[in-house]
């Protein structure tokens, strides 16, 4: 049986004695091409195809439900052919393999089409990981392999009307009743909370602490008695996002991650695995640098200078970028807790979203705000209207800095206030 390690990642140590990587590939690819279609070699072309690019679902409820449902097939489907969760733990479900067996699932899995797996990406990126390494066993047993599997699905519960970057000054209180804590207050920015399961929810539990020694972490049923989900309408005119009301939440002591006044550190855990997430993937970034080098080519911009120069930037940075998010990626899949790196590439992300959209906003000018009808023209305003709230999204820009200059360069730390007032 594979070892536990007992880390803020909780994943077990690299393992590859259980089955030869040579084999795995052939194990992987069999089960593939039983159950999912081949891509095939797909170019784009301009003016072929969907011109959406969106970076934020823009779905109806039904088609979301659709959605999510054909996700859960797969997902199950994936899990029970042991694919779905290669270096977790073998008595939660998982396979205990290591980074190499989870490089080449991952290059396997590029070749084929098969239900989108995004509703799922929070629960598997962030909630999971914390579960294993703070939950207790009865949690763990409950809850681990259901999340794997998609049978559960599970969103995060952060931030605050007046606490986002800042999660220190959280208002959401928890108070003790028996063997129960009884939850009251609002969180807001919660994605996926209208079809999740479960949340993982921190919340304020000595409030005469000082602000980062009083919180509190737990899991609670997004179904139970109190918890209310609004959607919140999106700039772009979606509602993937949420508020949540927690009125008289009951949650049993034994669904408490980590020790009391102690969620802090939980938080941290589940933190680092979201920036390792976002950071690491694209973003939800549909517009890739190939289709902006031919939207410069269909405008007859390629000879313009500031264009040209403005592309190039776009291209060469995020080539960098995804350079330096597989060097910090292998990291996390040999087991490693997320540092401060993901923070720069979270960073990275944004900022390279940011000049992209100026760089279309140059090219496009009122193509963006008219619509022609012409392919790729005005829809690709969508992205540059999603782009802000990337900036915010598994926190801001601003707080990415702070921890570069704090972590990393070791520079001083900027002055905080704490609850009692000093700093």
């Amino acid at each position: 049986m594979g070892r536990v390690r007992d880390d803020a990642r909780g994943y077990p140590p690299a393992m590859t004695d259980t089955i030869s990587v040579e084999a795995f590939r052939a194990e992987a690819k069999a089960f593939f091409d039983a159950n999912a279609e081949p891509r095939g070699d797909e170019q784009f072309e301009w003016g072929v195809g969907s011109d959406r690019v969106g970076v934020l679902d823009e779905k109806t409820r039904e088609q979301e439900l659709a959605d999510l449902a054909a996700g859960k097939e797969w997902r199950r489907r994936l899990f029970d052919a042991g694919l779905a969760w290669l270096s977790g733990p073998e008595e939660y479900g998982g396979r205990g393999l290591g980074t190499d067996h989870e490089r080449a699932l991952a290059e396997i899995e590029s070749h084929y089409r098969f239900p989108a797996q995004t509703s799922f990406g929070i629960g598997l990126g962030m909630i999971a990981p914390t579960i294993l390494a703070h939950a207790t066993p009865e949690v763990r047993d409950r809850y681990l392999r259901a999340v794997e599997r998609g049978d559960v699905v599970a969103c995060q519960l952060f931030s605050e009307p007046v606490a986002g970057s800042d999660l220190a000054g959280i208002q959401t209180r928890a108070e003790r009743d028996g063997e129960e804590w009884v939850i009251n207050g609002q969180k807001v920015w919660t994605s996926g909370a209208q079809y999740s399961d479960i949340g993982e929810i921190i919340t304020r539990t000595s409030p005469d602490k000082p602000k980062h020694r009083g919180m509190t972490m737990f899991l609670i049923d997004m179904h139970a008695p109190g918890v209310e989900v609004r959607p919140l309408r999106q700039i772009t005119g979606g509602s993937s996002f949420n508020e949540v009301f927690l009125s008289d939440v009951r949650v049993p002591d034994s669904h408490r991650l980590g020790d009391v006044d102690g969620g802090w550190s939980v938080a941290l855990t589940t933190l680092m695995n979201e920036r390792a997430s976002i950071g690491g993937s694209s973003g939800g970034f549909s517009f890739g640098t190939t289709r902006l080098v031919e939207l410069a080519r269909h405008l007859d911009r390629l000879d313009d200078p500031v264009v040209r120069q403005g592309v190039a930037d776009v291209v060469i940075r995020s080539r960098v970028a995804a350079l330096n998010n597989q060097r910090a990626m292998a990291k996390v899949l040999a087991g490693q807790l997320p540092g401060p790196e993901m923070s720069i590439a979270k960073l990275s992300l944004t900022r390279n979203g940011q000049r992209l959209g100026e760089v279309l906003t140059a090219m496009l000018g009122p193509r963006l705000v008219a619509d022609t009808g012409e392919w790729g023209m005005y829809s690709s305003n969508e992205i540059v209207l999603s782009i802000p709230g990337m900036r915010v999204a598994g926190g801001t820009d601003e707080i990415m800095k702070n921890i570069v200059a704090e972590r990393v360069l070791g520079l001083p730390k900027e002055p905080r206030i704490e609850a009692n007032g000093s700093s």
